[in-house]
């Protein structure tokens, strides 16, 4: 055990030995007094060792239990946290997983025998659940070899809680395709692939969500139900039959009260929920029927019979049973009357006396702060600790020496939590320095008296025990930052950067390169001299139809534009598309050319060349209380090679909200300052620049760094000064808005600049800011996802880094598709007043947003609400914004200006009236903008009652759902967030152009263009045809779905090389086994076009005795490359003179079946002498 020497002390006490002889005289509860915070993990850990069995920790909250959670992680790591379920009578469309999952995870580990720590809300212990034997009964294993019917496993995965889908891209879900099942276990790290030959399992393997590629083999895997309600066709049968009687009763009873309206909408409620369950067994609010599925449902007393029980903070928890039974009461009764439940429904949790008896027959410790009589928990017998609760040090090292010295002289035993290895081992040599002896380790047997060790962890706050003499100093204590956490890891398994949107649906507009924008109406097979191929069919003007064959489906996008606006359908054989394209190509070269050249002159300009990392560089970044992520250190590492060489830096790093731009920027700023150089940061807003400000003042609190704020928050006088500082170099680091811009703001010597979402600012400001960047480093963030395709076409031209690691730490948002309720909404807003939290209510209509807000007033009369949008005076704005932050609001109503850049930790509800106007992105940035602590965070996306959804709409809340998961950002790349993307990066003027072509097609060009212009291709690439006497197409037995079949056609359409086909190969065979042949036709074909297009050849044309090569253009033939065929093609070449030049190769003795084998060789040869020369 690693801190072995650390539990000694407490074990060895007498308080410690009386507890232990208690428990042992079956003296229960035994009341423990005097504890406070990471004083009770202590304890808790010493019983949980000396006891040997699995202990249950119950608090009055969520946010408590995720304390003593992150707490006793210090000490072992099979601590649980069990997420409080919720009861929702509200009809529900969606419901984000996150939060279900987390509690299966803890039942799978209850399952599993081993001692464990589980903690969880005393909430959760009122409510039932599903008999734990039938988790047991639906969870299995399959392993390399077993013999598997995948019909019974999928009849057995939709029991319990699986989707059925054509692609797994969530948790939850499996698939099937001939011998190949695909299946995601919502508790397991990964999806897995399973291989079948008959009936027997010849492999398992993980594999990528993005790519859907193969990861790694296994030998087993654990399937684990996806939902917590396990249901099967005899469970729903008498169920139904139940609450068809449960109906008839309560409709007997209102028509007796005479009240029709509740009569018609109990009858109505109840038919659509049968209907749901009919269809499908898992729908959001089934958990309200869970006492018609089990005759005996239980409790989560009753998945931990075993366990012993401490109650944390009892009067709290005895308070929490109160609110939550009086809640649910209210709440039943109100919905009973309306006709909007059934009677039975009452039962979701067990009765409050019933729950308390439960508690008092198990063994139990009650803790508590002070000693206090609680009803519901009366001890039988007492223990009271006397406890020190540490104060902070705040990096003030002398009072730290001080302490350690008095407390060393009384013999105290002292741990010092450093929170990382390098801090603590630094931290043994700043204490020798001070005649301090210390010893670093890793495992700790033994603490001596007076002696001071330090180790690796944290805890959110020390604690001293006087009686025992220890005392545990947490880094908070040393270093003053919250404890450090831990980052989910990028790796190849996760992550992908942003694609370009292909699925491609009939109905959807697409663009065709040579011939524009259609209506693609799906793959049609047709049959030419007894050889099948598939071709995509796209419509035009005036009915005419295009067979694209489906080797050119690199010639055809899905058309992305600016999103609400229908393109205009092209006719066919008109010039009006190639005027489109002409107009688009030549603003594209222009800036291409623009690009290129600034690209070209900023290479050549010499800027401060900074010096190498200084110790304290290092010790400013040790200071960071989180783990890096990949992405963020990589891209600091490219900033500081950018500021270490002789070049002027410009760059732009994007990242999703939330995901640690600040503190790449905060390091920059540091480095800049260690050179004696001046650090400008701008924003766009004023709110911006306070809360910037306020992070780098937190950040920089232990080195003599100078920060100062500009911006109308400071007074005209307070300006003068600031200003006067700068020019002088007595400011180091200079916040502010474009009020740094102007004229009279100069500075001594300025190193670094760094811009907020620069697209946000006006013309003239970003003038001034081109002027600075010619002789400054300049560090552009921008929270805008930059789409894969833009980002390789800027590739060499734009220096671009970008951060897609989410931070783990941050709680998924639990999110709502919902019918806008008012009951819902008054529910929701009192649940956060009464948690101490503050909500937003997003309403985004201007000229009626008072009346929505008096409206919220009256529907919550307990609420402090305000309101606020972009066309209120700023000072207006600013001062309302400034009391919310404060806490003088519980509830601000407002416009989406609340979407970029605020961040109010306090703020953990989110509601947002009419959510199906909304684009997904927006949804997405506007929800990032709750959940920024480690508290859950509700999000309500509503649409008004009995409005009817448009499809886009309704797929655009399903969507959002589904990107619970923070970091999706980089998944929704949908019309919005792609145009929106191009647009900041590109520049307005190109939004018509992008419109017009197609975003696809625009930085298709974009990219050959910049490749052409910096000289790295020699000319434009052909667009080559190949037709050929072959079956090439996906049959249906290999691939079914359409849409899968239109994403594999594009990447076998997009292969340029022979390592390009080997991998579609490899892909093809790992997701829907072997290859038939009329799929390896296609791909041959595809390499075929590709060698043929760097060549100039325009077709390719099997004819009667021969096969046709036709050359673009005479100045596309390359005589060498023609000298060399003719010498090694000698008696089969024939060359062809017609309009266009070309050569015929005869067919003459050769078997059919070489034919394509031949001019892959041909062509190859071609390629090899033309890339020699």
């Amino acid at each position: 055990m690693r801190l072995e020497g650390l539990m000694k002390p407490i074990k060895e006490s007498y308080k410690f030995k009386n507890i232990m002889n208690e428990i042992a005289r079956k003296r229960f509860p035994v009341g423990v007094y005097g504890l406070s915070e990471s004083a009770r993990s202590y304890l808790i850990y010493g019983v949980y060792e000396a006891l040997n069995r699995p202990v249950l920790i119950v608090t009055h909250s969520d946010v408590e239990a995720r304390k003593l959670y992150e707490d006793l992680s210090l000490y072992l790591p099979q601590v649980y946290y069990f997420p409080t379920k919720e009861v929702v009578f509200y009809n529900i469309d969606a419901i984000s997983g996150d939060l279900r999952w987390e509690r299966l995870k803890v039942i799978k580990q209850i399952l599993n025998s081993k001692n464990k720590i589980i903690i969880t809300c005393v909430e959760s212990l009122s409510s039932i659940y599903t008999p734990i034997e039938l988790y047991k009964k639906y969870m299995f294993k399959i392993r390399l070899g077993d013999n598997l019917d995948l019909k019974d496993v999928a009849e057995k995965l939709i029991q319990c809680g699986y989707e059925r889908n054509e692609v797994v891209d969530g948790k939850g879900q499996f698939s099937i395709r001939g011998g190949i099942m695909d299946i995601y276990c919502p508790i397991s790290a990964e999806p897995y692939r399973l291989e079948l030959f008959g009936n027997e399992i010849e492999s398992i393997r993980s594999f990528n969500l993005e790519s859907q590629r193969s990861i790694e083999k296994v030998n087993s895997i654990e399937i684990f139900p996806a939902k917590e309600i396990i249901l099967d066709k005899n469970r729903i049968s008498s169920a139904k039959k139940e609450i068809k009687e449960d109906l008839e009763a309560v409709v007997e009873k209102l028509k007796k009260l005479k009240d029709n309206e509740a009569v018609k909408r109990i009858k109505d409620v109840t038919r659509k929920n049968l209907e749901t369950l009919e269809q499908s067994w898992n729908f959001e609010t089934i958990d309200s029927f869970l006492a018609y599925f089990y005759k005996n449902p239980v409790t989560f007393l009753d998945y931990v019979k075993d366990y012993f029980i401490f109650v944390d903070d009892a009067q709290r928890c005895e308070g929490k049973l109160n609110s939550v039974y009086f809640e649910f009461e209210e709440n039943y009764k109100s919905f009973l009357q309306r006709g909007n439940i059934l009677p039975k429904q009452s039962k979701m949790l067990i009765g409050k006396s019933e729950l308390i008896e439960k508690l008092k027959e198990r063994e139990s410790i009650v803790l508590d702060p002070i000693a206090k009589s609680v009803k519901s928990f009366l001890p039988s017998s007492t223990i009271n600790f006397s406890q020190v609760t540490l104060g902070s040090y705040h990096g003030q090292m002398d009072l730290l020496i001080e302490d350690i010295r008095n407390k060393k002289s009384s013999g105290f035993k002292i741990l010092i939590l450093s929170g990382t290895r390098p801090r603590g081992e630094r931290l043994v040599d700043t204490l020798r320095d001070r005649d301090i002896d210390s010893n670093y380790k890793d495992v700790i047997h033994e603490i001596e008296p007076g002696e001071v060790v330090i180790t690796f962890g944290s805890q959110l706050k020390g604690f001293e025990y006087p009686e025992l003499k220890l005392s545990v100093i947490s880094s908070k204590e040393v270093f003053g930052e919250a404890r450090r956490k831990n980052i989910k890891k990028a790796s190849k398994k996760g992550v992908g950067k942003i694609k370009s949107f292909t699925e491609l649906k009939p109905g959807d507009f697409v663009v065709h390169v040579n011939h524009g924008i259609g209506v693609y109406k799906g793959i049609k097979q047709l049959e030419f001299q007894e050889h099948k191929k598939d071709y995509l069919e796209i419509v035009y003007e005036s009915d005419d139809k295009l067979y694209v064959p489906v080797e050119q489906l690199d010639m055809v996008q899905k058309y992305i534009g600016t999103e609400g606006k229908t393109p205009k359908v092209n006719k066919l054989g008109t010039s009006e598309w190639a005027k489109a394209k002409k107009k688009a190509k030549k603003s594209i070269e222009q800036i291409a050319e623009d690009l290129v050249k600034l690209y070209a002159i900023r290479s050549t300009l010499k800027g401060y060349k900074y010096s190498k990392d200084t110790l304290w560089q290092k010790q400013f970044e040790d200071e960071f209380p989180y783990e890096e992520t990949p992405d963020q250190l990589s891209t600091i590492q490219d900033i500081k090679e950018d500021m270490q060489s002789d070049k002027v830096m410009d760059r732009l790093l994007c990242g999703d909200v939330g995901y640690g731009k600040t503190e790449v920027a905060v390091r920059a700023a540091f480095k800049a300052v260690m050179d004696g150089k001046q650090v400008a940061f701008l924003v766009p807003t004023t709110i911006l620049a306070q809360q910037h400000y306020n992070n780098f003042v937190q950040r920089f609190s232990d080195f003599p760094v100078k920060i100062d704020m500009i911006s109308r928050f400071r007074t005209p006088s307070q300006q003068k000064l600031t200003i006067k500082a700068a020019k002088v170099g007595d400011v180091d680091i200079l916040i502010g808005t474009h009020r740094i811009l102007q004229k009279d703001v100069q500075f001594k010597d300025l190193g670094l600049l760094i811009i907020d979402e620069e697209q946000r600012f006006g013309v003239s400001h970003k003038e001034k800011i081109k002027t600075m960047r010619k002789n400054v480093d300049v560090l552009t963030l921008s929270a805008t996802p930059i789409p894969r395709t833009l980002h390789m076409s800027l590739v060499g031209v734009r220096d671009i880094s970008v951060i897609e690691t989410p931070p783990e730490e941050r709680y998924p948002i639990q999110t709502y598709v919902v019918e806008y309720n008012d009951q819902l909404i008054r529910d929701a807003i009192l649940r956060e007043i009464n948690r101490k939290g503050q909500i937003y209510f997003v309403y985004n209509r201007v000229e009626n947003i008072k009346e929505m807000a008096s409206y919220i007033l009256k529907l919550v009369p307990e609420a402090k609400v305000a309101v606020a949008h972009g066309q209120m005076q700023e000072r207006e704005l600013e001062s309302i914004i400034v009391d919310f932050m404060k806490g003088k609001y519980d509830v601000l109503v407002s416009t989406t200006i609340i979407e970029t850049g605020m961040d109010i930790q306090n703020v953990n509800t989110m509601i947002i009236y009419d959510a199906d106007k909304m684009g997904l992105s927006q949804l997405y940035q506007l929800r990032g903008r709750v959940g920024r602590t480690n508290r859950i965070a509700y999000c309500y996306l509503t649409y008004r009652k009995d409005k009817v959804l448009t499809e886009v709409a309704e797929k655009r809340l399903k969507a959002i759902k589904e990107f619970t998961e923070l970091g999706s950002g980089f998944k929704i790349a949908l019309k919005d967030l792609e145009i929106r993307g191009a647009g900041n990066m590109m520049g307005s003027s190109q939004h018509g152009h992008m419109a017009a072509i197609g975003y696809d097609l625009y930085c298709r060009m974009l990219e050959d263009t910049v490749k052409l212009v910096k000289g790295e291709i020699r000319k434009e690439p052909v667009e080559t045809t190949v037709e050929l006497k072959v079956d090439a197409y996906i049959p249906d037995n290999y691939i079914k779905n359409e849409v899968q079949k239109i994403e594999v056609y594009k990447k076998i359409a997009a292969i340029s090389s022979y390592d390009d086909m080997l991998d579609v190969k490899e892909e093809l065979e790992d997701r829907f086994s072997s290859i038939p042949a009329s799929v390896q036709n296609l791909m041959d074909i595809a390499y075929i076009r590709s060698m043929a297009k760097e060549l100039g050849i325009e077709e390719i044309k099997e004819m009667k005795d021969e096969i046709v090569f036709t050359f673009e253009s005479e100045s596309r033939v390359d005589k060498d490359v023609m000298k060399g065929l003719l010498k090694n093609y000698s008696r089969k070449i024939v060359l062809k003179m017609n309009k266009k030049p070309g050569f015929g190769y005869r067919l003459k003795n050769v078997k059919r079946e070489n034919i394509l084998n031949d001019i892959k060789e041909i062509v190859k040869y071609m390629l090899q002498i033309y890339e020699q020369k």
